[in-house]
């Protein structure tokens, strides 16, 4: 019990260090050594980062599903853009202010995990990720057709800004942009690392481990299950409020297959079932993508033969192609990696190292 306590204490420790370095970051003068695109306090550097703390924040939800109760879903990024979407298209056909806006979608996005998950989990294994992910589709298709004009349709749905208060607005207010990030991040890991160390938590852990054997015992994993998936959703939708106010629009992307594969992508890098691999497997994936995005872009790569041109150029591939290596010579992620070589260095076996570290 006291070694439990010890491991729970560490990790909200290491977890307010992360937070403390993120809220000083910005004050620091420090070029970005070839990963920022200047100073971090430009504000260039600063919506970056905010950037990548909002797909941080997603890509924890998600763990939520995945990593911790272990159901493969494909419709994430349905619950996110309910939250992008949703305050988009309240904030510009009501007289509500941000906060009561934000609390309507809030509900909504409740609302919606709920049914939702309630339907897809009568299913189980591929047939509950086909299931989650025609309903990611029917939202996507439901935003690209712009019913009543209320999406925008391809064009995305620019935000209405006449009931959000200033210091949210454009890029001069970047900074304070980061920091209603910054504490969107840390309201997801407290309540994702708080779920985890729960009694509901080792419930779900239980269920994914071994179902027949919780309802056997007189459990409900189908409740546990249900809850689990409607907490992720609703974070997903808190984080895709948030990320409305830094973009200040909506596109079609945010409910897009593609968006979960790189949610997926993320959970898999970092490694799958580990708090801090999720958290790891966003910031590197999300830098990945941006400096890749821009390595595409340049005269280096244009000036290569088609046969090293045309893959370069596209970030997606070299994504993928990191996606595979991993799964194939990293079983784990990166989390899992590290605490193999923890293991192997303290002489112990490397499950210890991973509950000291986890």
């Amino acid at each position: 019990m006291k070694t439990l306590l010890a491991r729970e204490g560490r990790g909200y420790l290491i977890g307010l260090a992360v937070v403390v370095a993120l809220f000083v970051a910005p004050l620091l003068a420090i070029p970005g050594l070839g990963i920022l695109p200047g100073p971090t306090y430009s504000a260039g550097s600063m919506h970056l980062m905010a950037f990548t703390m909002l797909m941080v924040a997603v890509a924890l939800s998600y763990h939520l599903i995945f990593g911790v109760a272990g159901l493969l879903s494909f419709g994430h990024a349905l619950y996110f853009g309910v939250g992008v979407y949703g305050l988009a298209v309240v904030l510009r056909n009501t007289q509500l202010p941000l906060l009561a806006a934000a609390a309507v979608v809030l509900v909504i996005g409740i609302l919606i995990a709920n049914v939702l998950g309630a339907i897809s989990l009568r299913v189980s294994g591929i047939s509950f990720a086909m299931v989650t992910l025609a309903f990611a589709q029917a939202g996507n298709v439901l935003v690209r057709r712009n019913p009543g004009r209320l999406t925008g349709g391809e064009e995305g749905l620019t935000m209405a800004t006449d009931n959000v208060p200033d210091l949210l607005i454009g890029v001069v207010n970047t900074r304070n942009l980061y920091w209603v990030a910054l504490i969107t991040v840390a309201v997801v890991y407290v309540i994702v690392a708080w779920i985890e160390n729960s009694r509901l938590g080792h419930n779900v852990a239980a269920v994914r481990e071994n179902e027949t054997r919780v309802r056997v015992l007189g459990g409900r994993p189908y409740l546990v299950k249900l809850i689990a998936f409607a907490v992720g959703g609703t974070l997903a939708t808190f984080t895709g409020m948030v990320f409305l106010l830094l973009q200040s629009g909506a596109s079609a992307t945010a409910v897009s297959t593609e968006f979960t594969i790189s949610l997926l992508t993320m959970v898999v890098l970092g490694g799958v079932g580990s708090r801090w691999g999720a958290v790891v497997g966003a910031i590197i994936y999300t830098l990945l993508n941006q400096r890749l995005n821009a390595l595409a872009s340049s005269p280096a790569i244009a000036d290569l033969p088609a046969v090293l041109r045309i893959p370069l150029s596209e970030p997606m591939f070299i994504l993928g192609t990191l996606f595979i290596l991993i799964v194939l010579f990293l079983p784990g992620g990166v989390s899992g990696t590290l605490n193999r070589m923890v293991g192997r260095r303290r002489g112990r076996h490397p499950r210890e190292a991973l509950e000291d570290i986890t």
